[in-house]
């Protein structure tokens, strides 16, 4: 599958037909690219209005363009990436099954959703409406997954952070904590490297220590996780004292009802993630599918209302479809010029009169005899 595609037009002048300029340019991509692929790019007879609506409507097409090109490149991009996470690797994105560069090259004007008979202005108009709701949509479903992705990547942090700020209550046993009208334990947070420090010190913190009851929990690359027991009535003294010696005391209060509590918290999140990512990725697939259709239906609408203006009417032109490679590119542009009205070929390459001209009717930065824009798939 190609990346990029050129929409193009070529006037059909004089005796010409668009099937003789058709088989004129298949014969010399054949001759000259045979590499390239070709397609034509089946336009059906638009409702052309006036020449004063065709001008404003040309002024809006490349900004237009730009929006469905970008909305179509932010839900690809959000397919890539819950597909990475959720390790799914899909055959390619499509449009109600049929990949995206076949419904490109192969495409067929919906006349049911798209009525021909309607103002150009009033199918663009609700193209643009349509693909800014699912822009709209895609916003709102993005920032409620990514909210869950947010509560869990907290929690988490909570739980694999270091021990100085980390959630103990996966790392503290119930046999690990004394809790009695008299007695109670406290737990230390000691630096790695002055683990020697508080076993020699900690019983003379402060009055009332149990002896030789300081046990390590954890340990991880910064700290080590200490309990140590004591009266209940000294234990702000101890605080202080482990403080002042650079020792951290953690508040903790064991609850296996709190443990169990954040538990299926933690669960029901991690369901809610799963099932929201799934619900975001089947939407993905139909919504920019939906992009798809309407943006190739709006790149119709742009070359058929950017020849008229160019060729002028009534509509003789030939809409076709090619996909060269980078080394081909000048040696294509070359059979399409020669296949263009190429008295003015040299206007078109001007810069000083192409910016004084006609350029803006081209639309993005192609400046040529015929009528050519760019689409990117990736």
């Amino acid at each position: 599958m190609a990346n990029r595609y050129w929409v193009v037009s070529l006037p059909v002048q004089n005796n010409n037909s668009s099937s003789s300029i058709w088989n004129q340019l298949q014969q010399n991509i054949s001759k000259h690219s045979f590499d390239t692929p070709l397609y034509r790019f089946n336009i059906p007879n638009l409702r052309v209005g006036t020449l004063d609506s065709l001008l404003s409507l040309s002024d809006d097409l490349t900004k237009s363009n730009a929006f469905m090109e970008g909305v179509s490149s932010k839900i690809r991009r959000q397919i890539e990436e819950l597909e990475r996470v959720s390790g799914v690797n899909t055959a390619g994105l499509t449009v109600d099954g049929v990949p995206v560069d076949s419904y490109l090259t192969r495409f067929v004007w919906d006349d049911a959703k798209y009525p021909t008979m309607s103002p150009l202005k009033e199918i663009v108009d609700g193209i643009h409406s349509q693909v800014a709701k699912i822009e709209d949509d895609l916003k709102v479903r993005v920032s409620e997954y990514n909210n869950i992705r947010s509560q869990l990547n907290a929690i988490n942090r909570k739980q694999t952070g270091s021990l100085a700020v980390r959630d103990l209550s996966n790392l503290v046993k119930p046999e690990d904590i004394i809790t009695s009208e008299h007695l109670t334990t406290l737990l230390a947070i000691v630096s790695k490297y002055s683990q020697k420090d508080w076993l020699e010190s900690y019983e003379t913190l402060t009055s009332y220590v149990v002896p030789r009851s300081s046990k390590k929990l954890y340990e991880d690359n910064e700290y080590a996780l200490y309990t140590v027991t004591l009266f209940n009535r000294v234990a702000d003294n101890f605080r202080t004292s482990a403080r002042e010696k650079g020792f951290q005391i953690r508040d903790f209060e064991y609850s296996p009802e709190t443990h169990e509590g954040r538990k299926q918290e933690l669960d029901k999140l991690m369901q809610d993630q799963e099932s929201l990512r799934g619900s975001l990725l089947q939407w993905c697939y139909a919504s920019y599918g939906e992009v798809f259709s309407s943006w190739m239906h709006f790149c119709a609408v742009r070359l058929f209302s950017e020849s008229i203006l160019r060729y002028g009417l009534p509509p003789s032109f030939l809409a076709c479809v090619l996909a060269p490679s980078v080394k081909a590119e000048k040696k294509v542009r070359s059979i399409l010029e020669g296949l263009s009205d190429s008295s003015n070929s040299a206007y078109w390459k001007t810069d000083e009169e192409v910016g004084a001209g006609m350029a803006g009717l081209a639309g993005e930065a192609d400046t040529h005899p015929y009528v050519s824009f760019t689409i990117n798939l990736l």
